[in-house]
């Protein structure tokens, strides 16, 4: 037989993680559309599922935590342990390329019409851990 032999270099590629599409997705500036890394992708997705109501999204009415239904609640151990049950719930439901380490959900020191809801998360796909940390609003003290 003649003719070149078939050469033995193989390259393995990693498969990418997979991200979600860009949350408000702009341009920068040389017109370039930038795609987020994956932490970003995840930190993305977890605010749109936690700010998302059900029955906001189309063709998928039970999607969301709709944390903003809390927004008049007033503040109490209750209130905290419905929302803190309504973040895991919905994340294990909705975004499977995390896992959940802890979620706090806790009264604002300065203020108590506020909640400070801190979320500890790693990817499926590396173990660095996450932090998402921020301040919800609530009803009367």
């Amino acid at each position: 037989m003649t003719g070149k032999a078939l050469s033995t270099d193989v390259r393995v590629l990693a498969p990418k993680p997979p991200l979600g599409w860009p949350l408000l997705q702009v341009p920068d500036e040389s017109g370039s559309w930038r795609w987020p890394d994956l932490a970003q992708s995840l930190k993305n997705q977890i605010y749109v599922i936690l700010k998302t109501r059900p029955g906001e999204q189309l063709m998928m009415p039970e999607f969301g935590a709709g944390l903003e239904n809390e927004l008049h609640e007033p503040d109490g151990i209750v209130t905290r342990a419905r929302i803190r049950e309504m973040i895991a719930k919905n994340l294990q439901d909705w975004e499977g390329r995390v896992v959940v380490d802890a979620i706090t959900v806790e009264a604002a020191p300065h203020d108590g019409r506020e909640v400070l809801i801190s979320i500890a998360y790693r990817s499926r796909f590396n173990t660095m851990p996450q932090t998402l940390a921020f301040a919800m609003p609530l009803g009367s003290a």
